[in-house]
C-alpha cells in the first residue's frame, strides 16, 4: 500500500507527458500543412542571437515598461520555480521526501529564491487581472477577444495565481521544511497562521497541497495546446526562423519575376511551370508552414492591432484577428483530418470564410504590426498572399486599385493623363 502514491503519480506523469507529446505531433501536422520555404534557412548565428535577444531576453515586450516588466516577473517565475518539478517528479516516483534538501544552504538558496519568485509572480499575475477585467484595456475588447479568447487570458492567470498559492502553502505546511529554518523566507511567515494545527492535519494538509500543485501543472501543461499561451514553447522557434531581411522588403514570386525579366529582355530562360501552379494564397495549405508557425505562436496581446492605422482610423482590419482566424482555420482543417484520415474539402476557405476581402485591403502595408510584434510574427506576409491570389486568380481588386494598374499600364504612371499632358498645369 505504500507504494500505492508512487504508482498512482508515476502513471499521471507519464499520461501527462504522453497526452502533451501526442499534441505536439497534432500541432506539427497541422504546421507541416503549409507549403515550404521560397528561400534557405540562412545565417543561422544570426537567428540564434535573434532567439536568445528577443525570445529569451524579452527585448521586445519592455517597449511597454509597465506590461513588458510584470510579464518578464512572470517569464523569469515560471522558469525557475519550475525547477522544482524535477525534485517533486523524484520525490513523486521514488518515494522520496525533498530528496535535494540535503545540500543544506545551496538548497535553502534555491526553494528561498523559487518563493520570492512565487510572490512576484502572484503581484504581477493580480496586476495582469485587474488591468483585463477592472482597467478593461481597450486592446483586450477589441475585434474578436470577447468569449474564449477572454475566458483563455483568465483562465492563465487564475491557473497562475493557483498554482504559486499551492507552492507556497505546501512549503508552509511541510514541518520537515520549516524545520529545516532553511529557504522558508515566504512560506515561514505563512506557516504561522497553522502554528494550533495538529501535526496529523499539517501533514494531510501539505500531502493534499502537494498533490493539487503536481496534478494542476500537468493540466496547465496539457491546456497549453488550447490556449494562446502556446507561445511559450513556440517563441524561440518563431525567433529562430523569423525573417532576417529588412521588414519593408516583399517577397517576390519566383515565376513572375522570370516573366517580367523574359519581357524585359534579361533572360530567355523559360522555366517549366507545373498545371497546378497557384498564385498567392486563398486557404492554410497555400501559405507556408513559417506563416502556420506565426498564427499558433500568436500571444493575442493586441500590441499589432493597437498600432495599426488602418484600424486606428476605423478600418475593419486587426492583425490580430488575421492571426486568430488562420489559427482557427488550420485547427479546422487538423478536425478534418483527424475525422476521415486525410483532409476532404469542407467547402470553406481562409479567404472569405473566415478573412473578408474588406480586411485585406485595408491593410496599407506600412509593417507597423511586424514591428510591434514581440515574437517576430509578420501578419502582413499572409495579407499580401492573400491579396496576390485575389488579383491574380480571381482578377478581383478594388476599382480605384484597378484604375491604377490600368493607368500604370497605359499611361506609365497611376494617374489618368496622357504623359504628353503632364506639365500642362504650369502653363
Amino acid at each position: 500500500m505504500d507504494l500505492l502514491p508512487n504508482i498512482i503519480f508515476t502513471f499521471l506523469l507519464i499520461g501527462s507527458l504522453g497526452t502533451f507529446i501526442w499534441n505536439l505531433s497534432k500541432l506539427r501536422r497541422n504546421i507541416n500543412l503549409g507549403k515550404g520555404l521560397s528561400e534557405p534557412i540562412s545565417n543561422k548565428p544570426q537567428r540564434w542571437k535573434n532567439m536568445i535577444r528577443i525570445a529569451l531576453g524579452q527585448s521586445k515586450m519592455v517597449r511597454r515598461p509597465i506590461a513588458g516588466v510584470l510579464h518578464i516577473i512572470v517569464y523569469i517565475g515560471f522558469i525557475v520555480i519550475n525547477i522544482e518539478l524535477i525534485e517533486i517528479i523524484i520525490d513523486g516516483v521514488t518515494g522520496s521526501h525533498r530528496v535535494f534538501s540535503s545540500f543544506g544552504v545551496i538548497y535553502g538558496i534555491l526553494i528561498g529564491t523559487f518563493e520570492i519568485f512565487a510572490i512576484l509572480v502572484l503581484i504581477s499575475v493580480i496586476i495582469f487581472w485587474i488591468r483585463r477585467n477592472i482597467i478593461r484595456i481597450k486592446r483586450f475588447y477589441e475585434n474578436k477577444m470577447t468569449g474564449w479568447p477572454k475566458m483563455d487570458a483568465d483562465l492563465i492567470l487564475y491557473f497562475e495565481i493557483i498554482l504559486m498559492s499551492l507552492f507556497l502553502l505546501m512549503n508552509a505546511t511541510d514541518l520537515d521544511f520549516q524545520n529545516m529554518n532553511n529557504g522558508n523566507i515566504i512560506s515561514g511567515m505563512i506557516y504561522n497562521l497553522f502554528s494550533d494545527v495538529s501535526l496529523d492535519k499539517l501533514h494531510l494538509m501539505e500531502r493534499t497541497f502537494w498533490w493539487l500543485h503536481i496534478i494542476g501543472i500537468f493540466i496547465f501543461l496539457n491546456y497549453l495546446y488550447y490556449s494562446k499561451h502556446l507561445h511559450i514553447i513556440l517563441a524561440f522557434p518563431n525567433t529562430f526562423y523569423g525573417s532576417l531581411t529588412n521588414k519593408g522588403k516583399l517577397n517576390n514570386m519566383s515565376h513572375v519575376t522570370n516573366e517580367v525579366n523574359i519581357m524585359l529582355g534579361k533572360t530567355n530562360e523559360s522555366p517549366e511551370i507545373s498545371d497546378d501552379l497557384k498564385f498567392g494564397a486563398s486557404d492554410v495549405n497555400d501559405l507556408s508552414w513559417l506563416q502556420l508557425l506565426n498564427a499558433y505562436s500568436c500571444t493575442e496581446c493586441g500590441r499589432c492591432t493597437s498600432s495599426c492605422p488602418a484600424n486606428i482610423t476605423g478600418k475593419k482590419l486587426s492583425p490580430r484577428k488575421i492571426m486568430m482566424d488562420t489559427r482557427d482555420r488550420i485547427e479546422e482543417v487538423g478536425r478534418v483530418i483527424d475525422k476521415n484520415g486525410s483532409f476532404i474539402d469542407d467547402g470553406k476557405k481562409l479567404l472569405r470564410d473566415y478573412i473578408t476581402e474588406e480586411e485585406l485591403w485595408a491593410c496599407t502595408s506600412c509593417n507597423a504590426c511586424v514591428e510591434e510584434c514581440p515574437i517576430s510574427i509578420n501578419p502582413l506576409s499572409i495579407i499580401m498572399d492573400m491579396r496576390r491570389h485575389l488579383i491574380m486568380e480571381e482578377s478581383s481588386a478594388p476599382n480605384e486599385l484597378n484604375n491604377m494598374m490600368n493607368n500604370i499600364e497605359n499611361n506609365g504612371a497611376p494617374w489618368p493623363y496622357n504623359q504628353m499632358d503632364r506639365l500642362n498645369w504650369n502653363e
